[in-house]
């Protein structure tokens, strides 16, 4: 068997036997097979595709790459997994959540790259909060108060780091078999008995249209059956920013309101959509409305907000920054961006579209976000939104908020704020 055969019977749109993909993920993780011939195979599954039994071999291959959990000392594990977005805090608040249900939490959580954000980095603006854990104290601490969220420090599948690097490299990102083994091998190697994912669609998403989301989902779910781990794909709105706040504490800031009860509408919908189905998964609960009632009732109870402090405190970090968010630090400039003079004939106009991707690239450029994995960030940039689609506005009204320490940057994101809204 050797690397050049299996390239070319995948440019002839054959399918790949189990041992060839174990032989192609074994010889690339430990550096004997080359990143142009590695590049060469991906380009040929990019444009060819892949059978379900070759995605579940490749996941299953990845996933075995390095280190893998094992959660079976905890129980029914139900893991949950967004595909990316823009003000996406949902971990934040669902987790402490599902906890107080009784649902162990044991997840291990990602960090932002691009217009995209990052659990871990929301999480490490908290002062003192330890992200990086031996698994031992991370398995420990979930026994103990039901819950821990940590980032991604094993060796977890990596394979699936060294191929997304090369993926990035040669623009092999946009193929569904790609992102379904990526996806699935890191849920495996997590440890998690079944997984609930929120399948983003839209501006601000990798899947850009519902058809593209649901073809995504249904290869998930097979990988899942083959691989023994019962998975639910909930597709959820993306084309415009979760929630009013984009940026690392300020999103913190909002899922803290939001556990007090104070939650936005559409962010509350992804929260009883997703943590249903995790109650179901759980056998908590068949009956998914009565899952969601169950869900608001701990959220209104202020149980939910008692567990995130209890994580917080748990693993180090400073609950007076829960108990008053004003003590978060801020930036040196947080600038309104003002509605300019429309023409005289017209009054009130309405929001009809809102770029999540532009609103998530325009909180980057503030400092919120990385280009690059070994970038630092500035956990108290980003942009806070005013107004949202459906709003009316007229001239003078403040549709955003800018915040940041960039200066020198203020009125180029001011206008990328700008460019984002479509009124009509």
């Amino acid at each position: 068997m050797n690397i050049l055969d299996i390239i070319q019977k995948k440019q002839k749109k054959q399918e790949l036997t189990k041992e060839e993909i174990e032989y192609f993920i074994t010889g690339y993780t430990n550096g004997n097979i080359a990143d142009y011939q590695a590049s060469a195979l991906l380009m040929a599954i990019f444009l060819n595709g892949m059978s379900d039994r070759e995605i579940t071999d490749l996941t299953l291959a990845m996933a075995y790459s390095g280190e893998v959990i094992d959660l079976s000392s905890l129980g029914t594990v139900v893991d949950k997994h967004s595909t990316g977005g823009v003000g996406d805090k949902v971990t934040l608040i669902l987790m402490p959540i599902v906890a107080m249900l009784g649902i162990p939490v044991a997840k291990m959580s990602g960090r932002g790259l691009g217009f995209t954000g990052g659990t871990v980095d929301k999480l490490e603006s908290i002062p003192g909060y330890k992200t990086q854990i031996s698994v031992e104290e991370f398995i420990s601490n979930v026994k103990k108060i039901g819950i821990s969220l940590i980032g991604q420090s094993l060796n977890l599948a990596p394979a699936d780091k060294k191929i997304y690097a090369l993926r990035d490299a040669t623009s092999c990102v946009q193929s569904i078999p790609l992102i379904a083994s990526s996806i699935m091998s890191k849920k495996i190697a997590s440890g998690a008995n079944k997984i609930v994912l929120d399948v983003t669609c839209g501006d601000g998403a990798f899947m850009k249209t519902r058809q593209e989301a649901e073809e995504l989902s249904d290869k998930m779910i097979q990988i899942g059956k083959l691989a023994n781990k019962e998975t639910v794909c909930v597709i959820t709105d993306m084309n415009e920013p979760l929630g009013y706040s984009v940026g690392n504490n300020l999103e913190v800031i909002e899922a803290i309101e939001a556990l007090k009860g104070n939650i936005r509408e559409d962010v509350k919908k992804v929260v009883l959509a997703l943590g249903a189905e995790m109650l179901r998964l759980a056998g908590k609960g068949e009956n998914i409305q009565k899952n969601k009632e169950l869900i608001e009732q701990t959220i209104q109870s202020g149980m939910a907000l008692e567990k995130f402090k209890q994580l917080v405190q748990n693993q180090g970090g400073d609950i007076s920054y829960i108990e008053n968010t004003s003590k978060f630090e801020k930036s040196e400039y947080i600038v309104p961006i003002v509605l300019p003079e429309m023409q005289k004939q017209e009054n009130a106009r309405k929001v009809i579209s809102l770029s999540a991707e532009a609103i998530g690239k325009a909180s980057c450029s503030a400092g919120a976000g990385r280009q690059k994995k070994e970038d630092s960030i500035d956990m108290t940039a980003g942009i806070v939104l005013n107004k949202k689609v459906g709003d009316y506005v007229k001239s003078g009204d403040i549709l955003a908020y800018l915040h940041t320490n960039k200066k020198e940057k203020i009125d180029e994101i001011q206008q990328q704020i700008l460019k984002a809204y479509e009124l009509g």
